[in-house]
């Protein structure tokens, strides 16, 4: 029986032709990125809430980061043993700023001002041994 890949969330992101994307909103009068999915814009100075679906990714700089040096609370999974990863908090191209795990084996190595890109990764493993992924950057 081949494992399965598993979405963290249905819904937050899509593998598409062209490389993966984040799925959020837009709205269509002041420009403000939404992610996830806003149903009104929230922005005080938009003089009417027209929101649209948008895709964002894949590229960006590496605006801050933290690493995690310790294993989060519940609900959160990981695999064991648990390993320290970065956190990175991402200036998408396209407008949106989001918070997104970092790739790299060596979390004290991501330096804020990288180029980074949007990839689909394993978070960690169900039961089973599916994989459970979602968005995460790499440099």
């Amino acid at each position: 029986m081949s494992k399965k890949r598993i979405p963290v969330a249905k819904g937050l992101f899509v593998e598409a032709p062209e490389g993966p994307r984040l799925v959020g909103s837009r709205c269509r009068t002041c420009k403000t990125p939404y992610f996830p999915r806003a149903a009104v814009c929230h922005n005080p100075g938009c003089k009417a809430s027209h929101i649209e679906e948008a895709l964002f990714g894949p590229s960006g700089t590496l605006w801050s980061v933290a690493v995690q040096d310790y294993p989060p609370p519940p609900p959160a999974k990981f695999d064991k043993p648990y390993q320290p990863y970065a956190m990175g908090v991402v200036d998408l191209d396209d407008g949106l700023r989001v918070l997104g795990r970092m790739t790299s084996d060596n979390p004290r190595s991501v330096q804020v001002g990288a180029r980074v890109e949007l990839v689909i990764d394993a978070l960690c493993h169900d039961d089973e041994g599916n994989e459970i992924v979602s968005w995460k950057f790499k440099s």
